[in-house]
């Protein structure tokens, strides 16, 4: 009886998970790659050279990897840590701004550019930030500083990478921790005035603690992202000058996948990348039940 009646909802979800089986699911068979010397012309369960371990080492040997390994924790820690700082900060400041015009202009401002593709933000960034022609290169050139080749020093193309990520994606952020606070109870803020207390005040003891368990949660949550730096951003905006600092496993696989033909190598970087983030991924959720009482089921 049950089941009659809630057929419509589970008619619903099949399209859905119809899609998940087939992109995500599926596509898990070809984890085989990874232990063989894969010739494509013979097909994914043709006759196969296999050769146990030695893609895995032969990537851990390459001189590269350790390197492509930083640049990926580095570029993705600091996107993690000011993706969650960031949003934070802006969500206090509009919750105290009282005019709603504006308020409502600066969100809609600061959430455009989650819309944008990295392939339109990537011609913008390239623009803006030529060394010869950018925007931001002639105003420091106006002031007296020297030019910087944001996109081809390798000094400056992880902060570049890190910057503009930033700036794209927390608008999306401020308006989730924004929703946060307005399920703060309004009588709090009330009997804070009674006592006396300011704007500090109440953000620090009210505001703060009332979106401690958003906070805590999406910074768990985020744990299983560390090894995603973000393949669409740096591939649209890196060149070989700055592989060096620049190049993550994302990249890395494309390159040496589906450039260098080397499926094998390439399937078992993937699969490295995959039980890492499996594992952390895990790890979060569990973390997320112990500090913040969430669960999937």
């Amino acid at each position: 009886m049950k089941m009659r009646r809630e057929w419509p909802l589970h008619a619903m979800i099949f399209p859905g998970l119809a899609l998940i089986i087939m992109f995500s699911y599926v596509p898990m068979a070809g984890v085989i790659i990874a232990f063989q010397k894969f010739i494509p012309a013979k097909g994914l369960f043709g006759d196969q050279k296999w050769v146990g371990w030695a893609n895995f080492e032969y990537v851990m040997s390459l001189p590269s990897f350790t390197q492509v390994l930083f640049n990926t924790l580095f570029i993705s820690s600091f996107k993690l840590v000011l993706g969650l700082v960031v949003p934070i900060i802006i969500a206090i400041l509009l919750n105290e701004l009282k005019n709603n015009v504006i308020k409502r202009s600066v969100q809609t401002a600061i959430y455009l550019p989650y819309f944008l593709s990295w392939v339109v933000l990537g011609g913008i960034l390239i623009d803006i930030l030529s060394p010869s022609s950018g925007i931001v290169n002639n105003f420091l050139g106006a002031i007296g500083l020297p030019k910087i080749f944001f996109l081809g020093d390798n000094n400056w193309f992880p902060v570049t990478l890190i910057g503009s990520d930033i700036w794209k994606t927390f608008g999306y952020g401020t308006i989730v921790y924004l929703a946060a606070i307005t399920g703060i109870d309004p009588g709090l803020y009330e009997a804070a005035t009674i006592d006396g207390g300011n704007r500090w005040h109440k953000m620090w003891h009210i505001t703060l603690p009332g979106m401690r368990m958003v906070i805590v949660l999406l910074s768990v949550l985020s744990l299983g992202q560390l090894l995603n730096a973000g393949f669409d951003q740096v591939f649209n905006l890196y060149s070989p000058q700055v592989y060096e600092s620049g190049d993550i496993l994302d990249t890395f696989v494309y390159r040496i996948g589906l450039l260098d033909a080397q499926y094998g190598v390439a399937t078992a970087v993937g699969l490295f990348k995959s039980v890492i983030s499996f594992t952390l991924i895990s790890a979060s959720y569990l973390i997320a039940y112990k500090v913040a009482r969430y669960r999937i089921f």
